[in-house]
C-alpha cells in the first residue's frame, strides 16, 4: 500500500467516457456560467463588502476585489484546464489524485468538505435570518418565534429567550437537497432563475446608488495604515497595503463558488470547450459587478455606518438612510439576499455531494455515497448523508462561526490545483488538453502566490482551525480510507 499512489489518467478519462452507466450530461456553457453567479453572488457581497471596508480597507475594498479577483483568476485559468483535460467529478479532488497521490486527494476531499458543507449550513443560518427581516420588514409579519429560528447556544438580546431549533435553516437545506435529488437539470433552471433576480437588483443598486455617491466618503480612497480592533477585541490592518490585503482575504468569500463549477464536468455537455467558459465567465462578470458595487457603497455610506448599527444589512440600511425615496429598493434587497443565499446553498450542496460522489467511488468514502437513483441518475445517498450533516449544524449551530474558516479552506484548495497544472505538465506532455492555461509555469506559480498572501491575511487564527480540521482528517483517512481504497486494494 503507498498513500502516494496516483490514479491513472486513462482510468479517469475512461470513467468520464463511460456515462452510460454515470451521471446525465445536460449542462450547457450558460448552466454552468449561471451555476458560478449563482454560488458568487451571494453573501459575500452583500455582507462582506462592507465587513471588508469596516475592518479593514475603507473605500479601497475596491481594490481588494482587484486583488482577490487576480487571485481566482490565475486559480480559474488552471482549474478550466484541468476540469476541460480531466472532465469528470470531484474538481480539485479529482486532479489532486492524478498528479499528487491518494494522501494529498484525500486531504483536499476533506478539506472540500469544510468549503463546501460548513459553508452551505452557515448560509442556511444566514437565510433564517434575512427570512425574519422579509417577514417584518416587507411583509409586516410577525416573525418566526426566536425558539424556532436559533440554536440552543443562543440567547435573546433581552436575555428572555432560549433558542432550541433553526428550523427556517433546516427547512432551506432539506427543500433544496431535495431538489438535488430530482436532478440536476432542474436545479440548475432554478438556479437560472434566482441567477436573473439577483443580478437585476444589483445592476439596479449600481445604477441608482451611483446618483447618490457622495465624494468625501472615497476621501482618502487607501486610508492611511492603522490598526481597527472590533466589538470582539481582535486587531485587524486597516488602511495602506495589509489592509487591502486583509480586505482581500476578508472578500475573497464572495467569490467562492465557481470552482464548485467544476465539480459538474460529468453532467456537463461538450465538458472541453463548455467548462472553461462556465468558471472563467462567471468570474469575468462577478468581477465587474462587484467593483462597481463595492465603489458605490463605500460612496453611499460611511465607514463609521458599516462599523455601527449598519453592520450586517448594509445595503439595506445605506438605501434607507441615504437614498430617500428608494424604500421599495431595500426591500427588493431583502428579497435578493434570500434568493442569493438559496442558489449558493444549492451551489455548495451540488459540490459536495459531487466530491463524495468521487470519494465514494474511489472506496475513501462508503460505497453508498457513489450509488445513483434508478430513476434521477443523481447520488442520492451523497445528497441524503449530506443533508443530515447540514441539517443538524445549520438547526443546531450559531452562524458566527465560519466566513474566514471556509475562505482559508478554499484557498488551500486553490493552492494545490495550481501546482497540479505543473505537475501534470511534467508528467503528460502529451495529454489532449482543449483549453492550456497560458505561460505556465509562471500563471500557476503566481497563483500559488496570490493564494498564500489571502491565506496569510486572514490571520492565525483561521490557519489553527484549518490545522484542526486537516489533523481530523489524517485520522480518518488511516482509520479508513486506505484500508478500502479500490487504488491500494485492486486484487
Amino acid at each position: 500500500m503507498s498513500i502516494w499512489k496516483r490514479k491513472p489518467l486513462d482510468l479517469l478519462l475512461a470513467e468520464a467516457a463511460d456515462s452510460e452507466k454515470g451521471l446525465k450530461r445536460t449542462l450547457t456553457a450558460w448552466s454552468l456560467i449561471a451555476l458560478g453567479i449563482g454560488a458568487i453572488i451571494g453573501a459575500g457581497l452583500f455582507v462582506r463588502t462592507a465587513m471588508a471596508a469596516s475592518q479593514n480597507a475603507g473605500p479601497s475594498v475596491t481594490i481588494a476585489f482587484v486583488v482577490a479577483a487576480i487571485g481566482c483568476a490565475l486559480a480559474g485559468l488552471c482549474y478550466a484546464e484541468l476540469s476541460s483535460s480531466i472532465p469528470i467529478s470531484g474538481s480539485a479532488y479529482t486532479y489532486t489524485y492524478a498528479t499528487m497521490g491518494e494522501f494529498l486527494a484525500w486531504i483536499i476531499g476533506w478539506d472540500l468538505i469544510l468549503e463546501y458543507a460548513v459553508g452551505a449550513a452557515t448560509v442556511g443560518i444566514a437565510w433564517s435570518e434575512y427570512l425574519n427581516n422579509l417577514l417584518v420588514n416587507v411583509l409586516h409579519m410577525s416573525p418566526i418565534p426566536y425558539e424556532l429560528s436559533h440554536s440552543p447556544f443562543q440567547t435573546s438580546p433581552d436575555g428572555l429567550q432560549q433558542g432550541l431549533i433553526n428550523l427556517p435553516a433546516l427547512f432551506i437545506v432539506g427543500i433544496i437537497s431535495l431538489l438535488l435529488i430530482k436532478g440536476i437539470q432542474e436545479s440548475a433552471f432554478v438556479n437560472g432563475i434566482i441567477v436573473i433576480v439577483k443580478v437585476a437588483i444589483v445592476v439596479m443598486i449600481i445604477a441608482i446608488g451611483w446618483g447618490f455617491i457622495n465624494p468625501a466618503n472615497h476621501e482618502p480612497y487607501i486610508p492611511p495604515s492603522s490598526v481597527f480592533t472590533d466589538a470582539h477585541g481582535i486587531d485587524h490592518s486597516f488602511g495602506g497595503f495589509w489592509g487591502i490585503i486583509g480586505a482581500a482575504g476578508t472578500v475573497f468569500f464572495a467569490f467562492i463558488g465557481f470552482d464548485a463549477v467544476s465539480t459538474a464536468a460529468q453532467e456537463t455537455k461538450n465538458p472541453k470547450r463548455n467548462m472553461p467558459i462556465g468558471i472563467l465567465g462567471s468570474l469575468a462578470i462577478c468581477t465587474l459587478l462587484y467593483i462597481l458595487f463595492a465603489h458605490v457603497l463605500t460612496g453611499v455610506a460611511t465607514v463609521e455606518d458599516f462599523r455601527g448599527e449598519g453592520g450586517e444589512a448594509s445595503v439595506a440600511f445605506a438605501i434607507q438612510k441615504y437614498m430617500t425615496g428608494y424604500q421599495w429598493l431595500a426591500n427588493f434587497v431583502t428579497v435578493a439576499i434570500l434568493a442569493g443565499f438559496s442558489s449558493v446553498i444549492l451551489v455548495m450542496l451540488l459540490g459536495q455531494s459531487r466530491v463524495f460522489y468521487s470519494m465514494g467511488k474511489d472506496g475513501l468514502l462508503p460505497k453508498a455515497f457513489s450509488d445513483l437513483h434508478s430513476k434521477y441518475q443523481t447520488p442520492f445517498k451523497a445528497n441524503l448523508v449530506i443533508l443530515a450533516i447540514v441539517g443538524l449544524f445549520a438547526a443546531f449551530v450559531p452562524g458566527d462561526i465560519v466566513g474566514d474558516m471556509t475562505s482559508i479552506g478554499t484557498l488551500f484548495a486553490f493552492v494545490l490545483v495550481c501546482v497540479a497544472v505543473i505537475i501534470l505538465r511534467k508528467k503528460e506532455p502529451n495529454m489532449k488538453r482543449e483549453f492550456r492555461t497560458p505561460l505556465v509555469p509562471l500563471i500557476p506559480i503566481l497563483g500559488v502566490i496570490a493564494c498564500l498572501l489571502m491565506m496569510i491575511g486572514l490571520g492565525w487564527t483561521n490557519w489553527l482551525r484549518l490545522f484542526a480540521w486537516m489533523a481530523l482528517g489524517v485520522i480518518f483517512y488511516f482509520a479508513y480510507g486506505i484500508k478500502n481504497s479500490r487504488l491500494n486494494n485492486e486484487k
